[in-house]
């Protein structure tokens, strides 16, 4: 069993102990031990079979007899007879927004509830409405909830399809018939959710290669399967498409398989004023029609070259102003994920996050940053046990006593997630603001305000000299929750003019601000801070998933804040704020 697998049966566990009204801390246990099993620097399920958890923060006694049990005969057996109490299609009415497992368990005990087509007739007919604890306002709200997951039920976020797509990239790359493999598609282009995965390789011997593909241990289904393609269902219903060609093929196919569409179309076009005819497998004269030798291709760059152009990066390739920069020598130096020094936004227990300050500036610096800024919950957000001013003071008298420690090696920064409440004040006053290093604002609550109220209440917030950024501007959760309305370019405007960073927020979840909106933001000179929203250790390498999108969004090094060195970042912090 793979400790992705593993985690998932304690994260399932928590939920169903919740549905059960069992201890919380019990249930916190469980949620516990599925992000250690999951964020482990070393091999925890080799541990577990050898029966050497012992000693591993996080893991008791109990679990670690769990662990050893699923890590020797792939299934837990305790898990088994819980689940068995409650219907498999139950786990669905978690992924709906307004959704708790307190009101799964009064839907389940009282209406019988136990899946997605279940809830959507209890709402409608009323049902639903007369439980102590929903109302015609929750109703509605679940309808709705209920109809974006199913308009978007065929897509996938980036988290939960990036690992597969690395292992059977891997996987490909390992086959000795196999020269060159990628991944392409929208995933290749950075894009926030993906519909499936698409993967090529060149190779001599494309039959070989295609049983091998078909036969891989994450495959459940297999779809179709000839010669040089084939189709299969990963788990949890991912669709994976292989595509075999020749190495003098691969190129062109590289290029015409990630896309988009609008791009390759732009491509051919420029290819048909050469007098040449441009596929996903080669260039080929145009009958009738003057043009120059067929070029010589072996990569991408060649490709691009042929036809008068830089070499596009895949993340820029959706025809919205690539090609114009491309032929003047002006494309972007993205930015890469070894430019990143330290990040900001992050969560410890304090609040609702599951590791200590310690643990995460550890983790911080066993990552090899130079820096990271702490930015826990205000007391309004009292759903994620959020700091009062008492609390938050003891904070940064902690951090200072840490920094001591670090000697000027390693530095953190106290800050907040202030929440912006609904009229655009702060959670926390000024004088409280003013001690801190930096300060995220961000809309938590109350998300059905007209645009034009909810883009003034965040100005308004903007406006504070104390607010160093604003977190994820729209509240959008990817295939989950819309964001709310919001007028983003005058979001840019106000940002542009009080010189307030805006977040690029790299959870998987969030990626937000979305890469569409960080080209206009640039061209106004607006900065922006990668930021993990990290709520673990593990969360702080979310940062690979903004890195993705901040270069979809165009932008470099000298874009984002947090790729300076820890002495030049200290003053961009400081530079807002009042003397």
């Amino acid at each position: 069993m793979t400790r992705e697998a593993a985690a998932q049966i304690l994260e399932r566990i928590a939920l169903l102990l919740e549905l059960k009204g069992e201890n919380p801390f019990k249930i916190r246990a469980y949620k516990t031990g599925a992000e250690v099993v999951e964020s482990y620097a070393g091999d925890v399920m080799q541990l577990a079979i050898e029966n050497k958890l012992a000693g591993i923060k996080g893991i008791g006694d109990a679990l670690r007899d769990k662990l050893h049990e699923m890590a020797t005969t792939g299934k837990l057996e305790f898990y088994e007879n819980l689940r068995s109490e409650f219907p498999e299609s139950l786990f669905e009415l978690f992924e709906v927004q307004g959704l708790g497992p307190k009101k799964i368990a009064a839907l389940y005990t009282e209406l019988g509830v136990g899946s997605i087509a279940d809830l959507k007739r209890v709402c409608e007919s009323g049902e639903a409405a007369r439980l102590s604890g929903f109302g015609g306002k929750t109703v509605v709200k679940i309808l709705e909830s209920i109809a974006f997951r199913s308009e978007h039920a065929s897509e996938f976020r980036v988290d939960q399809v990036y690992g597969l797509a690395m292992d059977i990239l891997e996987a490909l790359r390992s086959h000795p018939a196999v020269s060159r493999a990628e991944v392409c598609g929208s995933f290749r282009r950075g894009k926030e959710t993906v519909h499936d995965l698409d993967f090529l390789c060149s190779t001599r011997k494309p039959e070989e290669v295609i049983e091998y593909f078909v036969k891989l241990p994450m495959v459940e289904k297999v779809i179709a399967h000839g010669g040089t393609k084939a189709s299969v269902y990963a788990p949890n219903g991912v669709q994976c498409d292989l595509r075999a060609v020749s190495a003098q093929e691969f190129p062109y196919a590289l290029i015409y398989f990630t896309g988009s569409k609008e791009h390759n179309v732009e491509l051919r076009q420029r290819a048909l004023d050469q007098g040449w005819s441009l596929n996903e497998y080669a260039f080929t004269p145009v009958e009738g029609k003057e043009s120059r030798p067929l070029p010589s291709v072996h990569d991408e760059a060649e490709l691009y070259r042929s036809l008068g152009l830089d070499f596009i990066e895949p993340e820029l390739r959706e025809n919205i102003g690539e090609f114009e920069a491309a032929e003047k020598g002006q494309l972007p130096h993205l930015i890469q994920l070894e430019n990143l020094r330290g990040v900001f936004h992050n969560h410890t227990t304090a609040s609702d996050g599951m590791a200590s300050l310690r643990e995460m500036a550890e983790a911080a610096r066993d990552l090899g940053m130079q820096y990271l800024g702490i930015a826990d919950h205000s007391k309004s957000s009292f759903q994620a046990n959020g700091l009062n001013e008492t609390r938050l003071l003891a904070q940064i008298e902690e951090i200072r006593e840490m920094n001591e420690e670090f000697e000027g090696h390693f530095r953190l920064f106290s800050g907040t997630e202030v929440d912006i409440l609904k009229d655009g004040s702060l959670d926390f006053s000024d004088e409280i603001l003013a001690q801190l290093d930096y300060c995220v604002a961000s809309v938590h609550n109350v998300f059905n305000l007209p645009e034009a109220e909810m883009t003034q209440r965040i100005i308004r917030a903007i406006e504070n000299p104390h607010v160093t950024m604003l977190g994820h501007v729209t509240g959008r959760l990817l295939l989950q929750r819309p964001s709310y309305a919001v007028n983003i370019p005058a979001i840019i405007d106000a940002a542009a003019e009080t010189g307030t960073i805006i977040e690029l927020n790299a959870s998987a979840w969030r990626l937000d601000m979305d890469w569409r909106w960080w080209k206009l933001a640039k061209e106004k000179g607006v900065k922006c801070s990668i930021n993990p929203d990290a709520h673990s250790t593990r969360g702080l390498q979310d940062v690979l998933f903004g890195i993705r999108s901040a270069r979809k969004g165009w932008l470099t090094r000298k874009d984002v804040i947090n790729c300076l060195p820890l002495g030049e970042v200290e003053k961009v912090l400081k530079k807002k704020r009042p003397d």
